[in-house]
């Protein structure tokens, strides 16, 4: 599936607003969107990735630096361990321009071949994300006084399903909206994702 220049800026600027209200839940109480905004960008904006991706991460970085500095929410996640939300946002963000690239060339029009790699992609690229994420802050963040694989095995246990679930929710809801507008205006478009 391909989108016009002017659609793919419409997407990005959707995922920009989605994350300025989404993350750290300061406008709208409801959960923190920015790892479904990277596999959907990776997905939708795979023309513009060299300058799309830097753009929503120094979004995301800015919006950490006031929301901590500025609105008093805590920095307790900003540790060294802060740098590897670049690796686990670029595993989403190649997850979506993985699962573009393998309904353009195997499964366009598949029904539930669609789905399936929808989901099977979904799910790896955010169980990569999480391991990146969960790993880095738990060994490198410093707020374990003596990490040992016990206890992160049981800290990995703990997060994970809130981490896969509520990226997962967002991402069904854009499949769904992307299959009603494609349907909507009678394209094949609709037809690629389920």
């Amino acid at each position: 599936m391909t989108l016009t220049k002017p659609q793919q800026y419409s997407v990005f600027t959707a995922l920009a607003l989605m994350m300025a209200f989404t993350r750290y839940h300061h406008f709208l109480p409801i959960p923190d969107a920015s790892w479904a905004i990277y596999f959907v960008g990776g997905f939708y904006l795979k023309g513009m990735s060299r300058w799309a991706f830097p753009a929503l991460m120094l979004e995301a970085m800015a919006i950490d630096y006031v929301t901590t500095q500025h609105f008093g929410v805590s920095s307790y996640c900003i540790t060294p361990a802060y740098a590897f939300l670049v690796p686990t946002h670029a595993a989403l963000w190649l997850g979506g321009y993985w699962l573009q690239t393998r309904l353009r060339l195997d499964v366009q029009g598949k029904g539930l071949l669609g789905l399936g790699f929808l989901a099977g992609s979904a799910f790896v690229a955010v169980s990569i994300a999480f391991a990146i994420s969960n790993g880095s802050f738990y060994w490198l963040g410093g707020r374990h006084a003596e990490p040992n694989m016990v206890d992160w095995i049981g800290n990995f246990a703990k997060w994970y399903p809130y981490f896969l679930s509520v990226p997962l929710m967002y991402i069904a809801i854009v499949a769904a909206i992307h299959v009603l507008v494609a349907r909507t205006r009678g394209t094949a478009a609709g037809t690629q994702l389920l």
